[in-house]
């Protein structure tokens, strides 16, 4: 049976979330379909606590995927996007789907074990998106033994946005949160990725600022 293991007298996220880890993923693609069309890049950032009990995201992990094998490119994505996957750069650092697929699950079923959680929650903004594209990346890699994720519920941003701030938009919910946004850099999985995580932590530091007074003394 895994353990959890707690730091600084601080409670793990298996004990906040009912062993759940909260994971903010974002993902670019190459179209809307999950079954037919590319996944282009994806980043992952789990949530954890500091040494305030503050929740803060953790370290990121990142990957520019090559498309699978018959891949669908829509040309109008990939012009929102700004990626051209045949661009030299790109093609030396990027990886097959299965390969950064392994690696990232790696990495967060390690902090899932370290938090005492049973499963990852993927957090993203329009969570569904990004859940079916990792689904449906995880089907055709077969790793769905190495997947951490739960396979339908997700914590959305877009909801939690609408409900503290009256805006479903990520940069005019994190310019309400006081977090900088530069557009620029928007439509980078690890950009994007980034934001939500911060506007992820600063709605639930906001929203639960005693909660972690509760857990401590449970412990």
């Amino acid at each position: 049976m895994e353990k959890s293991v707690t730091t600084d007298n601080l409670p793990v996220m298996g004990q906040r979330f009912r062993g759940f880890l909260p994971v903010v993923v974002d993902v670019e693609t190459a179209g809307f379909n999950a079954e037919t069309d590319a996944l282009l890049e994806i980043a992952c950032i789990p949530i954890l606590y500091d040494a305030q009990g503050q929740f803060i995201p953790g370290p990121a992990y990142h990957a520019h995927i090559n498309p699978f094998e018959g891949a669908h490119l829509d040309r109008r994505s990939l012009d929102f996007t700004g990626i051209d996957p045949s661009n030299p750069l790109r093609m030396a650092m990027a990886e097959d789907e299965k390969t950064a697929l392994k690696r990232i699950f790696k990495a967060i079923n390690d902090v899932r074990r370290q938090q005492g959680c049973t499963h990852a929650v993927l957090v993203g903004h329009n969570a569904h998106f990004d859940l079916g594209f990792l689904k449906a990346a995880v089907l055709r890699t077969a790793t769905k033994n190495q997947n951490p994720f739960h396979s339908f519920s997700v914590f959305d941003t877009v909801t939690l946005s609408a409900v503290m701030f009256g805006q479903t938009v990520l940069a005019k919910s994190c310019i309400q949160a006081g977090i900088e946004f530069n557009g620029k850099e928007a439509h980078s999985a690890l950009y994007d990725t980034q934001k939500t995580a911060e506007l992820f932590c600063f709605i639930l530091n906001k929203l639960s600022p005693h909660l972690i007074e509760h857990l401590v003394a449970d412990q």
